[in-house]
């Protein structure tokens, strides 16, 4: 009966750390989207700045 109690708590362990795994991947890629959004906008305005001073 002890191995039968182990493999449902080795399963839900292995589960949990999928689970922290997935969390953790989906927050990295969420934060460098985040990072890249806020990089092109940054280029966006950069450009229409340098675009102003050459027309003036």
């Amino acid at each position: 009966m002890a191995p039968r109690h182990s493999l449902p708590s080795a399963s839900t362990g292995a589960v949990a750390a999928v689970l922290v795994g997935g969390v953790v991947l989906t927050a990295l890629l969420t934060a460098v989207a985040v990072t890249a959004v806020s990089v092109a906008v940054a280029a966006v305005v950069l450009r229409s700045l340098l675009a102003n001073q050459r027309h003036r």
